[in-house]
């Protein structure tokens, strides 16, 4: 189908420049369900971003729909700051029960307010409060959130330069592969660290991502993300995974890290964790960790009960059983054979990913760009990443049928080809 973009007059005079995404998806939204999108003019579209990864459970779930329908209903609580709920305590020990439990994780449960950069914050913070120490070592290509802490820890020039002032205590070292394999993993982090002339600050935490989204799908392999940890360990830095697009079972298990083998003494958590696109993180820390005073961090909407009530029921709904992981892999195998086959046609391109997050490169990085704009126009919703935005980003629901997301890579095929 070819779809013609709809006059947008009040959305280009009134909203903000700032607005991204609405640039490359030039339509007006209406409806969805599942792995689908409809416009206005009735048009619809295959979702192969799922809300940047907010929405793993595809849009309007019907499980956690009904759940929260029926709580609505009821005059449940909506907005309770950090007082204690009964919508809160489904969550609390739904989490306990499914997620913590089962893989062995002890960690305190910190509400740190509705957004990914709030949990990425209060877990900084709470590292240099326990270890005194005011410097965090991030990655090249991280990202992390969009305020200033989080800013600081951040990779990409672009969204560093709109804070407008220095960003500090921050330093980047070296992600997995940086150097296509020629130096050894740590040396330039490890060499700093033992030397008292190097200038490094000796760092509270280190801060990664086990995939890093944004810059790039850049994928940690499991023995860097095991060697990073003991890493911490011996140099008494404080681990911090940020798994705010990569959990909830992006990669395969519910956490990014649990192939890696590694217990990280904080991670944080957002985006998916409420199951159906509401505002909702969690900042989770080993308890010895928790030091905090009453109130020391708090945040107006840290207690969003709808979100508490739709997180509980995704938690039961899809991983009490341990097939959400199986199906995820076997999507994850579909999506890689495709990818095989684009770049054996097209040897200027390149892929790489894990579970259901994958991302396609290609020599000219206007050609990502390209391929995105060839398949909104053919009806699927497709996203760049990396600083260059030169990677195709395949963040699909998790829920989405076998039919659909061969559907979409029929279609991101096609669109690889008539960009050539």
């Amino acid at each position: 189908m070819t779809i013609t973009p709809p006059a947008l007059s009040v959305f280009e005079t009134l909203e903000s420049e700032v607005r991204s995404y609405c640039r490359g998806w030039p339509a007006v939204f209406d409806r969805a369900q599942g792995a689908r999108l409809t416009d206005e003019d009735g048009h619809t579209y295959l979702d192969f971003f799922a809300g940047a990864g907010s929405l793993n459970y595809g849009h309007n779930n019907p499980v956690l729909k009904r759940a929260l329908i029926d709580y609505i209903e009821r005059d449940g609580i909506t907005h309770g700051l950090d007082m204690a709920t009964t919508a809160k305590r489904a969550f609390l020990e739904t989490f306990q029960n499914v997620i913590l439990r089962p893989r062995d994780l002890p960690y305190k449960v910190m509400f740190p307010g509705p957004t990914g950069t709030n949990a990425v914050e209060s877990a900084l913070k709470l590292a240099r409060k326990v270890k005194g120490r005011e410097s965090v070592v991030s990655f090249t290509n991280a990202f992390h959130g969009m305020s200033l802490g989080s800013l600081a820890v951040t990779g990409n020039a672009f969204k560093r330069a709109g804070a407008g002032i220095p960003l500090v205590h921050g330093t980047p070292m070296p992600f997995d592969n940086y150097f296509d394999g020629q130096v050894p993993d740590f040396l330039w982090f490890e060499r700093l660290l033992e030397d008292q002339g190097s200038g490094l600050n000796k760092p509270a935490a280190v801060i990664v991502e086990t995939v890093q989204g944004e810059g790039g799908i850049n994928v940690a392999r499991a023995e860097w993300l095991r060697a990073l940890q003991e890493l911490c360990q011996r140099q008494d830095m404080l681990l911090i995974v940020d798994d705010i697009q990569m959990g909830c079972g992006r990669t395969g298990g519910f956490f990014s890290f649990e192939e890696a083998g590694i217990t990280p003494d904080i991670v944080t958590l957002s985006k998916s964790i409420s199951g159906y696109g509401l505002p909702m993180s969690l900042c989770l820390f080993k308890p010895e960790l928790d030091i905090w005073e009453p109130g020391e961090h708090n945040g107006t909407f840290r207690g969003n009960n709808p979100a508490f009530v739709t997180a509980a029921a995704a938690l039961d709904a899809y991983w009490a059983d341990g097939q959400m992981e199986k199906q995820t892999l076997a999507r994850g195998e579909q999506i890689e054979q495709t990818l095989l086959a684009i770049c054996g046609e097209h040897d200027s391109a390149r892929f790489r990913g894990r579970g259901l997050v994958w991302g396609l490169e290609f020599d000219d990085p206007a050609r990502a760009s390209a391929v995105c704009a060839r398949a909104f126009e053919l009806g699927l919703l497709l996203e760049t990443s990396g600083p260059q935005s030169e990677v195709v980003k395949l963040l699909p629901p998790l829920t989405i049928t076998h039919e659909e997301l061969d559907e979409g890579l029929r279609t991101l095929a096609r669109s690889v080809r008539e960009t050539a």
